[in-house]
């Protein structure tokens, strides 16, 4: 029988990394807070790190998170407005 792998948010792995980045908590302590596999949880911490090598210079995981959602968010709109502007019933 396979197993369910779980999914999870943009959103959800920009706060667990935050998490770990911004206090100085351990990666096994927010793995256990969030119940999530303390692996998974250093591959986010290190795909962030390597995405953001300078510290001072870093965007907020959040943050990075809620721009890549409003970008996309921005992307469908226009296609629906192009495809509106092309409507016979304007």
């Amino acid at each position: 029988m396979t197993e369910k792998r779980r999914q999870f948010s943009p959103q959800f792995k920009a706060e667990a990394v935050q998490m770990v980045v911004s206090p100085d908590r351990s990666t096994a302590d927010v793995a256990r807070e969030l119940e999530i596999n303390a692996g998974t949880l250093t591959n986010w911490v290190d795909a962030w790190r390597k995405k953001n090598p300078d510290p001072a210079t870093a965007t907020n995981p959040v943050e990075a998170a809620r721009v890549a959602e409003m970008e996309s968010e921005i992307r469908r709109l226009r296609m629906e407005n192009e495809f509106l502007k092309k409507s016979p019933y304007n």
